[in-house]
């Protein structure tokens, strides 16, 4: 009888999520490996702060040191934002020898916006018909805000949104758990 083995998938650890004083979300665990594959959303918020766009092929150009120092680093203020910008297009120029996609800063984006749910979210919670209150909105911290709109936009992956919902506290009581697990 021939017996059938299964190699089990092994997760490695994450650098990543073993550094204190990084943000990442649960839902992003599935790309939060050891090497940060993927942009998470704590770059991506910092990202939209400093006005450049990253592809995926620049980010993947990047060693992890220096993934984990851009979720590290500071961008709250102006003139953080400013150091920011200027060391991530730098480190594009240094990998590509390409200059950095360059975007205007919006002083007023949607995830500051307290008071008002972002149309395209909820264009993204009728789809779900789910419902977040303004209260609930303004009780988010804004990179909690950040990530729903990003993760509601064309393009997107849309398994994470749910998954974000669920772990920000926002789905109903009673909600039907089963569409998470798709």
């Amino acid at each position: 009888m021939h017996e059938k083995r299964i190699k089990m998938k092994t997760k490695t650890r994450s650098l990543f999520k073993e550094i204190v004083g990084i943000e990442y979300f649960n839902f992003e665990d599935d790309f939060v490996e050891r090497n940060i594959r993927c942009i998470p959303m704590i770059v991506r918020f910092k990202m939209d702060k400093a006005g450049i766009k990253l592809k995926l092929a620049e980010w993947s150009r990047f060693s992890t040191g220096e993934r984990i120092e851009l979720a590290m680093k500071p961008c709250g203020d102006e003139r953080e934002a400013t150091v920011y910008h200027e060391y991530l297009a730098w480190l594009v120029k240094r990998y590509t020898d390409t200059e950095a996609t360059v975007l205007p800063v919006d002083q007023w984006p949607g995830w500051t916006k307290g008071s008002s749910l972002p149309v395209e979210l909820e264009e993204k919670l009728n789809e779900f018909n789910w419902f977040i209150s303004s209260v609930q909105w303004n009780e988010l911290a804004d990179l909690q805000r950040f990530a729903l709109i990003k993760l509601c936009r064309p393009g997107h992956e849309s398994k994470n949104f749910p998954k974000a919902m669920k772990e920000f506290g926002l789905l109903p009581a009673k909600q039907n758990f089963r569409q998470l697990a798709d």
